[in-house]
C-alpha cells in the first residue's frame, strides 16, 4: 500500500517510519497540507494521512476517489475539516485517532491555566532582564477555586480530574455525564450554572453546529467578571472579536488558547519572519493576560508514538473487507 502523508514534520516521519517498519506499507511525506491546490500530489497512492488543518472537503474527496485513493487515516481524533458525508457518498474508508494520550491536552490546559495565574512567562523574561521586582505577578490559589468543564469525554474527564487534586470545586456540562466524575465529587450542572458560577472555564468539547462560537458576547455577559477561559479543543467554540472586546472590557481576565479558528494560516509553521496576515490573532498578542500556544497540547513523546501507532492498525485495518474500529465513513 502506497501512502501519502500530508502535513507531515520531522517528528512525524520519525515515529511513522518507526511503525511502518515490517509492514508493506511504502510512505511518501508531504510538510505541505493537503488541499484542492496540492491534490495532484496525491496521483499513485493507495491512500492518504492527514491532520488537522489539511482541508478534506467535498471537492477532495471526490478528487481523491478520481485518482485512485481508497482511504484517508487522520492523525488526530477531530474530524470536523472532513467532509464525511461525501466520504460516505464515494465509497472512502475514513478512520481517526479517537484519543492520543488525553493527558497530555489535559495537563497542556492545566499548563495555561498555571501560565496566566502566577504569570511565570513574564516571571522568567524578568529575571533574564535582572528584574527580580513581584509587582504585577500577584496571583491567586486555585484552592477552593470554581472550575467549569464543558466536555468530559477523555480529555476533559483526565482535566478534571487534576483539578480536583487541586482542590478546586469542579462543575461540569456533558451530554453523557460520567458516573466515574460524580463519583470524585464532580458535579453536572446547566451550561448556564457553569457561566455564572465559575472562576476558570476549560473547553473540552467537539465542534459541531451546537458549539460553534460557543463563547460568545452572549454567553461572556453571564459569566463572572475577569473569568479565566481556556480553550485546548477546537479554535471555532471562541468568536476571536467577541472574546478581544470581552478582554478590553474586563469581562474576561485571563484567556489562554492553544488553538485558534483561523490557525490552518498560521500555526506549525515557523512564522518569525513573516507578517501574520490577521489582524485579529495579531490584537490578542497584545493582551498582557492572554496565552497563546500553538495547537501542541497534544505534543508528547507518549502521544505522537500513540498516533503513529493508531494510524498504521488503522491502515491495516482498511485493507480487511468491512472495518469498523476507530472508522468514521
Amino acid at each position: 500500500m502506497k501512502i501519502a502523508v500530508f502535513s507531515c514534520k520531522p517528528y512525524d516521519k520519525r515515529t511513522l517510519n518507526h511503525y511502518i517498519s515490517g509492514t508493506d506499507f511504502e510512505m511518501t511525506f508531504f510538510e505541505s497540507r493537503l488541499s484542492q491546490e496540492t491534490i495532484s500530489l496525491v496521483q499513485g497512492f493507495d491512500a492518504v494521512s492527514c491532520f488537522v488543518n489539511d482541508d478534506v472537503n467535498s471537492e477532495v474527496i471526490c478528487q481523491l476517489k478520481q485518482q485512485g485513493v481508497n482511504t484517508i487515516a487522520l492523525r488526530c481524533a477531530g474530524f470536523n475539516n472532513v467532509d464525511l458525508d461525501t466520504a460516505k457518498q464515494q465509497g472512502m474508508k475514513v478512520f481517526h485517532v479517537p484519543d492520543y494520550s488525553p493527558t497530555s491536552v489535559a495537563e497542556h490546559a492545566v499548563a495555561l491555566i498555571m501560565t496566566l495565574n502566577r504569570k511565570t512567562h513574564r516571571a522568567y523574561h524578568r529575571v533574564k532582564e535582572g528584574n527580580f521586582a513581584l509587582e504585577g505577578l500577584l496571583g491567586f490559589n486555585l484552592q477552593g477555586k470554581t472550575v467549569g468543564c464543558i466536555g468530559t469525554g477523555r480529555i476533559g474527564a483526565a482535566f478534571c480530574h487534576i483539578m480536583k487534586g487541586f482542590g478546586c470545586e469542579v462543575l461540569c456540562y456533558d451530554l453523557s455525564p460520567s458516573q466515574e466524575l460524580i463519583d470524585q465529587g464532580c458535579q453536572y450542572q446547566p451550561l448556564d450554572d457553569i457561566y455564572q458560577k465559575s472562576d476558570i472555564i476549560s473547553l473540552h468539547c467537539p465542534l459541531n453546529t451546537a458549539t460553534h462560537h460557543l463563547i460568545n458576547k452572549q454567553s461572556l455577559q453571564k459569566m463572572k467578571d475577569g473569568v479565566m477561559i481556556i480553550n485546548t479543543s477546537r479554535g471555532a467554540l471562541v468568536h476571536a472579536q467577541e472574546a478581544i472586546d470581552a478582554l478590553y472590557s474586563g469581562k474576561i481576565g485571563y484567556l489562554g488558547l492553544d488553538v485558534y479558528e483561523q490557525e490552518n494560516k498560521i500555526f506549525f509553521e515557523d512564522m518569525s519572519s513573516h507578517i501574520i496576515q490577521d489582524s485579529v490573532f495579531q490584537l490578542m498578542l497584545t493582551f498582557p493576560n492572554v496565552v497563546v500556544t500553538g495547537h501542541q497540547g497534544y505534543f508528547t513523546d507518549e502521544a505522537l508514538n500513540h498516533i503513529a501507532a493508531t494510524t498504521v492498525a488503522n491502515l491495516q485495518l482498511s485493507q480487511t473487507p468491512n472495518p469498523q474500529q476507530r472508522r468514521l465513513a
